[in-house]
């Protein structure tokens, strides 16, 4: 390929959801409220962290206080876009914009699976080593792990984004999803991309891969470790909602990551679930069950006096 015939492309096509204006506007109405409902439970959960006095001093409730800012980031990189286009026939995206989309999905949603790991191991010290727990779980190191979180999703996600902007782009530009991630996008590069391929799912794939085996190890870990059938039901009520946030998240990214880049049908309703849809559960998995939020939460209501239904 000459030098001069690269970067050619200097927009591409998201190929959306439907092209029929009915459908676009019902799924705009919908999409529209998982959004906004995304941003009223992380928010509410961050503002209740933050004021009470208590979770704010606690390892957990910290970290889950990050989460909901990730989460909060996570959706706002892709549903806006998504937004605009269900009101837009064209659904263009400048190559600048495209990438800047790619590189900072892969930098929160890395963030993420390393914050959730962290939980896990918070988790694994509060149940394992109660007494030891403050003292090993403090503000310092959580601080520590939360940045260090941060840190690992700029890493892979700055590989990530060289790796695709190396690439060629001189002939097709329609992205077969709704949003710039790096399968469908290198695969619209004029150049071979076996290796890159290989290279990008050793990334992205062990990421998601390897956290989750941690995950799920760290908490079979702790109920082996519990004898008592009383601690083991206290500790499935605690771990459950981490699981299930855990499994909502990870699933679909090791299904889209830990694949050679082939497409299938499926595809932009599994990007669905863990860019839109989990970023809006999280706060109702760790809340709907959690005494100490809820109650942190009616007295966030009764101080600026309004009303909380039980």
């Amino acid at each position: 390929m000459d030098e001069n015939q690269t970067q050619v492309v200097r927009d591409f096509v998201l190929a959306g959801f439907s092209q029929t204006p009915s459908t676009e506007t019902g799924l705009f109405v919908l999409f529209l409220f998982f959004y906004v409902s995304t941003w009223v439970g992380n928010v509410l959960i961050m503002v209740t962290v933050a004021s009470d006095n208590y979770l704010n001093s606690s390892p957990m409730y910290f970290l889950l206080g990050n989460l909901s800012f990730l989460d909060l980031c996570y959706s706002t990189v892709t549903t806006p876009k998504l937004l605009a286009d269900f009101l837009d026939n064209d659904k263009l995206i400048r190559y600048d914009q495209c990438i800047a989309q790619l590189f900072f999905l892969h930098f929160v949603g890395a963030a993420e699976m390393f914050l959730l790991t962290v939980m896990a191991y918070d988790r694994y010290v509060a149940i394992c080593r109660p007494l030891h727990y403050t003292t090993i779980m403090s503000r310092g190191l959580c601080c520590v792990l939360v940045a260090a979180s941060w840190m690992g999703g700029f890493v892979h996600s700055t590989v990530q984004t060289i790796l695709t902007i190396r690439l060629p782009f001189c002939g097709p530009n329609h992205v077969d999803n709704f949003f710039c991630d790096v399968p469908p996008v290198i695969k619209l590069a004029c150049t071979d991309t076996f290796v890159i391929e290989l290279l990008m799912v050793s990334n992205s794939g062990l990421i998601s891969t390897s956290s989750f085996v941690v995950l799920v190890s760290s908490y079979s870990t702790i109920l082996v470790k519990i004898r008592s059938k009383e601690g083991r039901r206290k500790a499935l009520s605690t771990c459950a909602s981490h699981l299930m946030v855990v499994t909502l998240f990870f699933g679909p990214c090791i299904f889209i990551y830990a694949r050679p880049f082939s497409t299938f049908s499926v595809d932009k309703m599994v990007s669905v679930l863990y860019n839109v849809i989990t970023p809006m559960l999280n706060p109702l998995i760790y809340t709907l069950r959690n005494k100490e939020v809820k109650s942190a939460m009616q007295k966030l209501w009764d101080r600026n006096g309004l009303t909380w239904k039980k």
